[in-house]
């Protein structure tokens, strides 16, 4: 009598993906957008979807004493929108907290 259903589930397939897999692979794209007047608008789009993004706009509200929602686009999908000029804030944020590489961060805007 054999074993057999041990080889349908690899119960330590998600660890031989490599050590630094923590970090997402694709571009993050940081983004400001002009409202009235003086006010900005500073989104992020492209982060995993392994992360939990209401949790991200969390931390960065409290780090950078703003406003911030997670929006669905039909384009981009979920994204990031933080209220002021956040584009340095956010970009050293995401590093620091080893969600990307500093390689990986696109800024655009003015």
């Amino acid at each position: 009598m054999s074993i057999q259903n041990l080889n349908t589930f690899d119960p330590f397939a998600d660890a031989i993906k490599g050590a630094d897999d923590d970090v997402q692979d694709g571009l993050v794209h940081i983004r400001i957008q002009q409202r009235n007047g003086r006010k900005t608008l500073t989104t992020v789009q492209g982060l995993s979807a392994e992360y939990d993004l209401k949790k991200i706009v969390r931390s960065c509200k409290k780090e950078f004493a703003c406003n911030g929602t997670v929006i669905e686009h039909p384009e981009y999908g979920e994204v990031l929108q933080l209220q002021g000029d956040q584009r340095e804030n956010i970009c050293q944020w995401l590093t620091k907290a080893g969600l990307a590489k500093s390689d990986q961060l696109k800024v655009h805007g003015f």
